[in-house]
Order: C-alpha cells, then structure tokens, then sequence
C-alpha cells in the first residue's frame, strides 16, 4: 500500500515557474514508477511525466517536454515535478500516482493517486 501527497501548487505567472512535490508513504516506493498527470476542468486525465524506480529513465508528454523535469529522492520517498516556462495552458488539478509497471503504462496502470495540488497560471 502506498499513501500519496501532494504539494507545491498554487499561481504563478505566465513564464513562471513552480516544484510540485509528492510524499509518499510506505517502504516499497523506490520499487515503483512514479508518475505526474493533470486534469484541466471538463478534461480528461492526462499523462504528464514519468520516472522510472531507480530514477535513470523518465518519459514526458510531448506538451511539457523541455519545461518539465521529474525527479524522485528515494531516501525521502518523494517525487518531484519542476515546472518552467508555465503557460496558461498548464492549467490543471496535478496528481502524482504510483505503478508497478512499466515506465510507458496507460494511466489505468497506477495503483496508487494522491488527492491532487491546483496549478493556476495568469496570463
């Protein structure tokens, strides 16, 4: 079992930039692929970021891709999301989520969510 939460939300300019952080509960975090997700209002859940157990591999959506970096600290069991160049489009509910799968899976793959931070960006 694995308790997720999230913080480091909030508004910030366009251009901006903010950390989101994710705690995590459990002794077993290092065995799991971490991942970032957004949803927008009326939007679906979407992919943001990923971060493989070790931390060596990470995979991004192509929207974020050069802005964003993943990253995790096993020794705090916590996962990171550093946001730059924020658009009004990054927008979102951010939630972290943890899988026992692959570094690529779909997000029915993620076992464990956490209960989201707000990002809000003015333009």
């Amino acid at each position: 079992q694995v308790q997720l939460v999230e913080s480091g939300g909030g508004l910030v300019q366009a251009g901006g930039s903010l950390r989101l952080s994710c705690a995590a509960s459990g002794r077993t975090f290092s065995s799991y692929v971490m991942g970032w997700f957004r949803q927008a209002p009326g939007k679906e859940r979407e992919f943001v970021a990923s971060i493989s157990w070790s931390g060596g591999s990470t995979y991004y959506a192509n929207s974020v891709k050069g802005r964003f970096t993943i990253s995790r600290d096993n020794a705090k069991n916590t996962v990171y999301l550093q946001m730059n160049s924020l658009k009004p489009e990054d927008a979102a509910v951010y939630y972290c989520a943890a899988s026992p799968s692959g570094l690529g899976v779909p997000l029915r793959r993620y076992d464990y969510w956490g209960q989201g931070t707000q990002v809000s960006v003015s333009s």
